[in-house]
């Protein structure tokens, strides 16, 4: 089960345009390796798309490999800016602009490519939201007062407990595969990078002319609420958008580890359909 809610919007024709790219950059979120996206790959080749899922600067190797370097005095200077720049630079090699899926704060990513003109089309997955958007919700405090650490230095690079994992990104989820799961995927992040979202470089201008872009949340996601997607989505609508197409989709039962969950591919179909769609 799922609630959709869409609008569409003809100020900018220039923008609607059938999305014809057969090339799916995925774009991985804050604290885990870029292996999660191995199966999407798949999948989506599967389906005729290429795909790269490119990892993070400082960030190439397994999650076993890289948690074993922490603290990273490296990966601790990693900035939004940089981590954005080094996307953008990847895609202007491609032969041509491909989908962006983000997961998390790789979904704040998109939105941000997006503002410079960056991909075909967007997918905000379980998305990070840009400065200014914000909501009280406990569990959104819960799950990022630690990794933010307002109080902390930022010099030394945040590794997730896997209690705080249990909370953030699997809750729901059977013992094991949350086990299999956080030594599979779970490494270290920066919070200059994090406390990045909550600055100027995290912000986006609501009204600028993007590509189509879609929200997708699900109904259990601690750290970034289903509520909290939807506040993003209306924020661009409110605001008057010259976005070609702006969607949002919200599954029920999905936590913020949805890309691993059984129903995956759910996702997976909603997405295709989607840009088939455009």
């Amino acid at each position: 089960m799922c609630q959709t809610t869409a609008f569409s919007q003809t100020q900018n024709d220039s923008l609607l345009k059938t999305v014809d790219s057969k090339t799916v950059v995925f774009i991985t979120g804050a604290f885990v390796s870029n292996s999660g996206w191995d199966e999407w790959k798949t999948y989506f080749e599967s389906k005729g798309y290429k795909t790269i899922a490119p990892a993070w600067p400082y960030k190439e190797g397994s999650a076993e490999n890289l948690r074993s370097r922490h603290p990273d005095k490296d990966l601790a200077s990693l900035s939004l800016k940089s981590v954005v720049d080094y996307h953008a630079d990847l895609i202007s090699k491609l032969p041509e602009k491909p989908i962006l899926i983000g997961h998390s704060f790789g979904g704040l990513i998109v939105q941000l490519l997006l503002q410079r003109g960056i991909g075909a089309a967007g997918i905000a997955y379980h998305s990070v939201p840009p400065k200014g958007v914000i909501t009280l919700k406990h569990s959104f405090i819960k799950s990022l007062w630690a990794p933010l650490g307002i109080f902390k230095s930022a010099k030394k690079p945040f590794l997730m407990s896997f209690k705080q994992w249990q909370y953030a990104f699997t809750n729901g989820m059977p013992l094991d595969q949350q086990k299999m799961y956080y030594d599979k995927l779970v490494i270290p992040e920066s919070r200059v990078l994090m406390r990045g979202a909550l600055k100027k470089t995290g912000k986006v201008d609501f009204k600028k002319p993007l590509a189509p872009l879609l929200f997708v949340s699900g109904s259990e996601d601690h750290i970034m609420p289903a509520s909290l997607n939807k506040k993003t989505y209306k924020r661009y609508k409110k605001k008057g958008s010259k976005a070609a197409v702006i969607d949002y989709k919200e599954f029920k039962g999905t936590n913020h580890l949805a890309m691993s969950q059984p129903n995956w591919k759910d996702d997976a179909d909603y997405i295709i359909s989607w840009v088939n769609s455009h």
